[in-house]
């Protein structure tokens, strides 16, 4: 029987969640998830969630709400590793938008062979493995994934064995998601020339309106509790932020 996951809730703010990230401090907090544009910097979406919902949760809705309510003709979108998923990578692509993204670190088993190195055919729909031995498909789980398996009897003589699995019946397994072929092709804009600098635009735009709401305008800690007050703070965070960035472009066009 599966137990239930356990759920911290906060008894100060019910509304907040409890972030637990690598490299990040834990406990229980809101998440900003803002959209820039690359040329001007202003922000163009604020959307407040609890800590503990993943960065690419609310992203296609949100991008879909700016381009009906303001018509935007978005051409392309850089975002970090962590909306590196089948889903928004799907979305993008159906969308019509070059999407950059960054490359998410993973850690696979020391000694075993990495994923890389078994390769797909997508006529015959099967991986092949180093030592050239066929992976058929299995079965599509409800994740969306799809499973490649070896014949264990063959696995079971292979002098790479070790290398390969570690598992006791000695067959090996690869997934690939139903939607693959649309994070393959992202991962392919990364490594262009202009999605290169598109990701290097990152920096300048996204990172640099964090870093300002943050240094100074008081948006490293949430004045009020409850996520429609901590939204209000957001988007007023937010609207003067681009009224800065609205004044200087328009002293830059007197003065030009």
């Amino acid at each position: 029987m599966n137990e239930d996951k356990e759920v911290k809730i906060s008894t100060t703010d019910p509304d907040s969640g409890y972030m637990f990230r690598e490299g990040k401090p834990e406990g229980f907090f809101y998440l900003d998830h803002r959209t820039v544009d690359v040329k001007y910097n202003l922000i163009t979406d604020v959307f407040v969630t609890a800590g503990n919902v993943h960065d690419a949760t609310p992203y296609l809705e949100r991008l879909d709400r700016q381009r009906e309510r303001f018509d935007f003709k978005v051409e392309a979108v850089a975002l970090d590793s962590g909306y590196l998923t089948a889903p928004i990578c799907k979305g993008l692509d159906s969308r019509g938008i070059f999407g950059v993204i960054a490359h998410r670190r993973f850690h696979p088993t020391q000694g075993l062979f990495h994923k890389h190195e078994f390769q797909y055919d997508a006529d015959q729909n099967q991986y092949t493995c180093p030592q050239k031995q066929a992976l058929i498909y299995s079965t599509t789980d409800r994740h969306g994934y799809r499973h490649y398996v070896s014949d264990p009897k063959q696995c079971a003589a292979c002098p790479m064995l070790d290398k390969c699995t570690r598992s006791r019946n000695k067959r090996k397994v690869i997934t690939r998601h139903v939607w693959e072929d649309s994070k393959e092709r992202v991962r392919l804009n990364r490594l262009s020339k202009s999605g290169k600098k598109l990701y290097r635009k990152r920096k300048e735009t996204i990172e640099r309106s964090f870093a300002d709401a943050k240094e100074l305008h008081g948006f490293r800690y949430f004045r009020l509790r409850g996520i429609r007050n901590v939204t209000e703070q957001a988007l007023m965070t937010a609207t003067v932020q681009n009224m800065k960035k609205i004044a200087l472009q328009l002293e830059r066009r007197e003065l030009g």
